[in-house]
């Protein structure tokens, strides 16, 4: 209230309460006024223009016939629309072929991402850094080779791992001195007596004289510092040697199957994320 303005001069109700204050009748200012109109006029257009009213068997449906699913509709044929040209292409090319195109390469890389997450994700980690018990696919290492032709033919038919269980073939000796080997091998050294064994159990056979692995056989790599089966402790390496990977009969064996995706994946989506993981590796 203004200075100028006696304030007892205000209408009031006639209550008073503490002998001075007193209920007053003053109306709201002007503004507020226009404004609560305004507000009732707003309502009423948009219960006219929307659906808003429910009733029993649905809601009123608006002069304007708007409905979300309408919007989500409109907006995933838009997209569709800036996403054709890219797809048409994308039919009648190769994997590799896609991969050297990098206008058409930058746009799989996009679209994949949301494929990987729902179909790759949840084994290999968000981003391809891989969850416990499952390969990252961040590195560039690869049990079966990383150029695209091989990683879509893993995405189509899947793989199967398979190291025989040497529980039975091996002394706790033998064990020991295999473990330390391959453990070895990871720092840049050897260990004579594992050295010696890993040669007349056949070790070479997946794994390469040179213990590189071979790929053919899907064989791990063991000089570098990537384990397939973490932590990559002697007593991990002594598991996996004693249980194998998915060995027949062996309840306690390693377990390490990809699934078959052909039959639940378009050729386009198997090439789509083949670039993808192509690229998130490194690939060869």
């Amino acid at each position: 209230m203004s200075d100028n303005k006696n304030s007892t001069d205000a209408p009031d109700t006639g209550h008073v309460w503490d002998d001075n204050l007193r209920e007053l009748t003053n109306q709201p200012p002007r503004w507020w006024i226009i404004t609560f109109y305004l507000g009732a006029v707003f309502i009423i257009g948009y219960l006219v223009l929307y659906p808003s009213i429910p009733l029993v068997n649905g809601s009123t449906k608006g002069v304007l016939g708007w409905t979300q699913m309408k919007r989500l509709q409109a907006s995933v044929e838009e997209l569709d629309a800036i996403r054709k040209p890219f797809e048409d292409k994308l039919k009648g090319m190769s994997a590799q072929a896609v991969l050297d195109d990098r206008e058409l390469s930058n746009y799989v890389v996009r679209s994949a991402k949301v494929l990987f997450g729902d179909r790759c994700a949840a084994c290999h980690g968000t981003g391809g850094a891989g969850n416990p018990g499952y390969p990252i696919l961040a590195d560039d290492d690869w049990l079966y080779g990383g150029n695209i032709d091989t990683i879509q033919q893993t995405i189509t038919n899947g793989r199967t791992g398979l190291m025989p269980a040497f529980k039975d073939n091996v002394s706790e000796q033998e064990l020991d001195d295999l473990a330390k080997h391959i453990l070895a091998l990871s720092q840049g050294s050897e260990h004579a007596a594992g050295k010696e064994l890993y040669n007349s159990k056949g070790c070479f056979g997946c794994h390469g004289m040179e213990a590189k692995g071979v790929e053919m056989m899907g064989g791990a790599n063991f000089t570098d510092t990537i384990w397939r089966f973490a932590p990559g402790t002697e007593e991990s390496i002594k598991y996996t040697i004693t249980n194998g990977v998915n060995a027949p009969g062996n309840d306690a064996t390693r377990i390490a199957i990809m699934p078959v995706f052909k039959e639940q994946l378009t050729e386009t989506e198997i090439k789509k994320l083949a670039v993808y993981v192509h690229k998130l590796g490194g690939g060869q």
